[in-house]
């Protein structure tokens, strides 16, 4: 990197080589803009996702659920670990090529620090680069949060999602802080592979955010595959021994030991600022820590911008590449698109079968004043779904809530196979108010699941 005296002055500064900084360093530097991309680490290049995060998991989850009864536990796991290591470090050097490839983008490996709102020191050991933008955008993700449990920071056998990713020895009893979606989502891929796994969730509910009939349809796909669920346990300390830890929990006022092997924090994540010095650069952050935007993701600095999971908002991977739009259009087009367009944004656990949801639910619906109609049925019931035997995979339901008003649907929540496919056609139906008895009464292919609609829509309450 060298010493250099004279600031390298670029027309974009791009801090953190994620989903949305990547894809607008390749626009502006396609544009002939004088780009720099910083990324801490060269074991990151492409951002969270691709590294430790939605790429390497869902691959874990499909290996998990090719595992046939005679494959072996440990040596299967231990064969995904090394496929799916292989496809991020192919992923990681494609995403660097797709920069490295664009004459007027550079990419540097080292830690960014602010010196004032335009300047931007970054270090590689004690080697130091000075560089200074007319745009800067912050990029850094988030981290995940170790809560403060006693003998849980310092536990031989706690680990993160990324740790995880990073050994091949599976755990026979796995231990998971934490039933959101990174929690259910590893416990349900570690059952497959065959580890004992057991989930302490603090909230009186698992999947809450949910209506009833939906989290207990997921819920019970869960304990069918053999993992115990602990809602409403208070973790109180952790204790290591020889070779395992003991987790010391409370529930119902009584206080229980847990026997573990390893225990997986999916507790959240919180903003990735650590070290980049925002003070010196006049950049507010809220009281949770995240860089403060308004609607076009701008900071307190009007040229700074943050994006992805540092400014506070929804933790994935596709808002993150919106956000890149939202920048773009401030930088090189109307300046009109903001956060707030956002409608019918759908989501996805990745449990088998995944669980994918979209706008109300049931319970918000009504509470919202809405007269509603449910259309709702198990998958095992829905003859016009063929896919789901053919997949051997009948669990799960559909449920769609419907504006009994306007025909318009208001939330659907879908527990099947190829439900994170079928959420964006619902999702693309309510961003154009396309009605339900449009939907029901459409042409699908088939065999699909799509097909699932006309019957399902046919059933209203």
């Amino acid at each position: 990197m060298g010493n250099m005296m004279e600031p390298l002055a670029v027309d974009l500064l791009v801090i953190g080589f994620g989903k949305g900084g990547k894809t607008l360093a390749a626009t502006m530097g396609r544009r002939g803009k004088r780009v720099v991309m910083v990324e801490a680490s060269d074991q990151m290049y492409g951002g969270t996702c691709i590294n430790v995060g939605c790429v390497p998991t869902k691959a874990l989850v499909h290996r998990a659920d090719t595992r046939r009864p005679d494959d072996g536990e440990e040596a299967w796991y231990s064969q995904a670990i090394g496929a799916v290591t292989d496809l991020t470090t192919l992923l990681r050097g494609k995403n660097f090529e797709m920069l490295d490839n664009i004459d007027t983008v550079t990419v540097v490996t080292g830690k960014a620090s602010f010196v004032d709102s335009k300047t931007v020191e970054v270090s590689a050991g004690t080697d130091r680069l000075t560089i200074s933008a007319d745009t800067v955008i912050i990029n850094t993700g988030s981290v995940p949060v170790i809560p403060d449990i006693p003998g849980l920071r310092f536990s031989r056998y706690a680990a993160t999602s990324t740790d995880m990713l990073q050994t091949s020895q599976l755990p026979k009893r796995l231990a998971v802080l934490g039933g959101g979606y990174l929690g259910l989502e590893f416990a349900a891929m570690y059952r497959r592979f065959g580890s004992e796994v057991t989930v302490l969730e603090a909230q009186p509910k698992f999947i809450g955010r949910e209506d009833d009939d939906v989290a207990e349809a997921a819920l019970g796909i869960l304990r069918d595959q053999g993992i115990t669920l602990l809602a409403g346990s208070r973790v109180t300390e952790i204790r290591d021994g020889a070779s395992g830890a003991t987790i010391h929990y409370e529930q119902d006022g009584h206080a229980h030991t847990l026997e573990t092997d390893t225990i997986l924090v999916a507790t959240g994540r919180s903003p990735a600022t650590a070290g980049l010095n925002l003070d010196a650069a006049n950049i507010r952050v809220t009281d949770l820590g995240a860089v403060e935007v308004d609607e076009h993701l701008r900071t307190s600095q009007p040229h700074v911008f943050a994006i992805g999971d540092v400014n506070g908002g929804p933790q994935f991977t596709y808002i993150s590449l919106d956000d890149n739009r939202v920048v773009a259009d401030q930088l090189i087009g109307h300046g009109k698109r903001s956060t707030a367009d956002r409608l019918a944004v759908p989501h996805t656990v990745f449990i088998t079968p995944p669980l994918s949801t979209v706008g109300l639910t049931e319970t918000q619906a009504r509470e919202q004043g809405h007269r509603v109609k449910i259309a709702s049925k198990p998958i095992a019931q829905i003859a016009a779904m063929p896919r789901a035997r053919i997949m051997e995979d009948t669990r799960g339901m559909m449920k769609f809530i419907i504006d009994a008003d306007t025909d318009l649907l208001l939330g659907a929540a879908l527990l099947s196979i190829d439900s994170q496919e079928l959420i964006n056609l619902v999702a693309l139906a309510m961003r154009h108010q396309v009605t339900a008895s449009e939907l029901r009464d459409t042409i699908y292919n088939h065999p699909s699941s799509t097909e699932a609609l006309n019957e399902v829509l046919a059933n209203t309450a």
